[in-house]
């Protein structure tokens, strides 16, 4: 995983939570905590840190992943705000995904490993989204949904139909978006 991964989430939690909480689930994570942008990290680096994050909180570890791909949009709009700009809402946004924003990944990130989606469109305000990926972060895509919704000043709703934390091929999440 791209340490720009670790980055973000160092500022979400340092942002809610503070400083002291993030030096608290490094250490609780035993992990090192040092992360450039470029570098390359194990994923279980970030599942130790979620599983301390939901072990500190309190919150099952799919909503603590969640929360993050939440608090995320910000962080990645204040960074790469031509990626959002020529969106006016989420579904058009969303349906960037695979032809410019996984491409802009790869071109300031080499080698990142990012999942796939597709999509069946249902108008501009809903959307069926597969999702598929090793990682099966799909609480991740979930939050980032809603970060990108709250991003437009709109509400997502999102009902997962298939899941591959449940043994299915990919995920399957339909997206209703409102104003």
């Amino acid at each position: 995983m791209k340490g720009i991964v670790f980055n973000i989430l160092e500022r979400v939690v340092t942002n809610e939570l503070g400083a002291d909480t993030w030096d608290t689930l490094i250490e609780s994570a035993k992990v090192d905590g040092a992360y450039t942008a470029l570098g390359n990290y194990e994923d279980g680096q970030l599942m130790a840190l979620v599983m301390a994050a939901s072990k500190a909180l309190g919150k099952p570890p799919g909503e603590i992943v969640r929360w993050f791909g939440r608090k995320s949009i910000p962080l990645f709009f204040e960074r790469y705000p031509a990626l959002f700009t020529p969106h006016r809402s989420t579904v058009p946004f969303l349906l960037t995904l695979n032809d410019v924003i996984h491409p802009a990944v790869r071109q300031f990130y080499p080698g990142a490993d990012v999942p796939d989606f597709d999509f069946e469109a249902k108008g501009d305000k809903e959307l069926v989204m597969g999702y598929q990926s090793k990682r099966q972060l799909c609480a991740f895509a979930e939050g980032l949904i809603e970060g990108t919704a709250d991003h437009y000043d709109e509400k997502a709703t999102i009902t997962q139909t298939k899941c591959m934390l449940r043994g299915d091929p990919k995920c399957l999440l339909a997206i209703k978006v409102a104003r």
